[in-house]
């Protein structure tokens, strides 16, 4: 967790920005801003590195790299251990010595850029590094009229960035992903509806951890189709240790926090393997299985749906594709494809593929009754998630059933904390969740365990309500008490016709009962 004083000092940080707003676009100001955090932690990780190969040596790291003997023998250490070079000149600390006195311009973090760009060309890390910094180019005409109006803003940020984050030698490296992952999620809540593409909620990630590792000490590899900013992912490896990350990520920019994120929470280059595509039209893992399998899919997006995926692997037995304004099942059919035989998938759905007809009915009778995959459907509550206030619904699916043909549901809609502009499970709610499904919990009014008969006798819908009875206390009448307070309802009634019959004698009014 972020000490209160960091928590302060990030907050501080945060509040630097708002003037960058007045002449950048949210999401500008969001890839400048976590760009920079990211340039000045791999910055650090080659300083850590440079001053570990050089303990036993009297030389600075700008002095080895200068020797021509030393420079070649320091560079292979530094691409073979981090996938990277950055040089002495360009390292993020004498930056900001030159900020201080007064020897920088931003001209000369985009040389540091470019010198990182070249060190990985042709390296085992390019594939997993290449265009990390693409979207925060520091030569750009976006930072023009921000350069004219006040020339200092930036370099005002590279040292306040440093002094919070880089200036302690003793922070522990988990400082800086959670430190990264609290500022991804202010710019989420600052994103409106465009939030959803990148950040899930930390306490639906954690939930979705919880569920994916049930049982596990440690996961080979998990998989993310639409990673977003990848902290679905990253929230795994708090519950358990993984081998490998692997995702996909349809925006470019998106893609690039999603790589910076991983970074961040000290993922080597070769841990990771997170491409830049459309998951359902250009798939880039499909050798793999995956051991779990997460996602938060753009709810109800359009797919192209094309003939040809009938021919798909991953559609084909299914005799029918989603409709193409409804990729929603398409995701789900992605996903069991790569999941593992022993693996658990999650995803974060719409209610509507639940019982929606057509198409995603016939793939949702296939999931249920005959690949029998369906493990559990937990109702969430509603503005949960950011982009959206509609409730969502967590689908969990496991090939390894066997003959188990029960299906656990969860009515966990009524169970949060209000706030604004989302709600938010309470640490409590994520847990009662998580033992509900662990344990596979009969609850009145909270979960169930439907048999495969009642699903068929309701046509493979699977909407919550049919199966879970909402709790309405009824509430108990006292008649008696009732008979006392309409009985003191007349004589009030009959004091006020006094009064006003009163009033009206001395007007001269004749008062007539009705």
């Amino acid at each position: 967790m972020i000490s209160a004083q960091r928590f302060e000092l990030l907050n501080r940080l945060w509040s630097r920005l708002d003037y960058l707003r007045g002449y950048l676009e949210e999401s500008a100001i969001r890839d400048y801003f976590l760009g920079i955090i990211c340039y000045g932690y791999l910055s650090r990780n080659i300083e850590d590195r440079v001053s570990h190969l050089l303990r036993h040596d009297k030389r600075s790291f700008e002095e080895a790299w200068q020797d021509e003997e030393m420079h070649d023998g320091l560079r292979e250490e530094l691409i073979s251990a981090l996938g990277y070079v950055i040089e002495p000149q360009f390292l993020f600390s004498t930056m900001v010595s030159q900020i201080k006195k007064s020897l920088f311009n931003v001209e000369c973090f985009q040389s540091g850029i470019d010198c990182f760009n070249r060190s990985i060309m042709g390296a085992d890390s390019e594939r997993s590094l290449q265009h990390l910094f693409i979207d925060m180019d520091m030569s750009s005409s976006l930072l023009e009229r921000l350069l004219k109006s006040e020339s200092n803003f930036i370099p005002d940020i590279m040292v306040t960035i440093h002094e919070i984050l880089f200036s302690d030698d003793s922070i522990s490296p988990v400082h800086f992903g959670e430190a990264y992952e609290f500022l991804i999620s202010r710019f989420a809540a600052n994103a409106g509806k465009k939030a959803g593409e990148f950040y899930t909620p930390p306490e639906v990630s954690a939930l979705i951890a919880k569920i994916v590792t049930t049982g596990k000490n440690e996961l080979r590899n998990v998989y993310d189709p639409t990673c977003g900013s990848a902290s679905l992912l990253l929230s795994i490896a708090k519950e358990v240790k993984v081998g490998h990350f692997y995702g996909q990520e349809k925006m470019s920019t998106i893609y690039n926090l999603a790589r910076m994120n991983m970074l961040l929470h000290g993922v080597t280059f070769d841990r990771f393997d997170i491409r830049n595509d459309d998951t359902l039209e250009q798939p880039r893992h499909m050798d793999i299985r995956f051991e779990a399998v997460v996602a938060n899919p753009p709810y109800s997006a359009k797919w192209s749906a094309g003939p040809h995926f009938l021919d798909d692997k991953r559609f084909g037995s299914f005799g029918v594709l989603a409709p193409q304004s409804k990729a929603d099942l398409a995701f789900v059919q992605h996903m069991i494809y790569q999941l593992d035989y022993e693996g658990t998938l999650a995803a974060v759905l719409p209610h509507g593929v639940l019982f929606r007809g057509g198409s995603e009915g016939k793939i949702r009778c296939f999931l249920v009754e005959n690949q029998n995959y369906v493990d559990a459907i937990i109702g969430l509550p509603p503005n949960l998630m950011y982009g959206t206030t509609i409730p969502v619904c967590i689908l969990v699916m496991k090939k390894s059933r066997g003959t188990n043909e029960k299906i656990l549901i969860v009515d966990a809609s009524h169970d949060y904390e209000s706030g604004r502009p989302q709600h938010q499970l309470r640490d409590l709610d994520v847990n009662k969740i998580a033992d509900t499904y662990i344990n596979k919990k009969q609850i009145e009014h909270y979960s169930y365990l439907a048999t495969l008969n009642e699903l068929r006798d309701n046509d493979y819908n699977l909407n919550i309500s049919r199966y879970i009875d909402k709790d309405i206390e009824e509430e108990m009448i006292d008649i008696k008490t009732v008979e006392l307070q309409l009985g003191e309802i007349d004589r009030k009634t009959a004091e006020i016709d006094a009064e006003i019959k009163s009033k009206l004698k001395e007007l001269g009014i004749v008062y007539q009962n009705r």
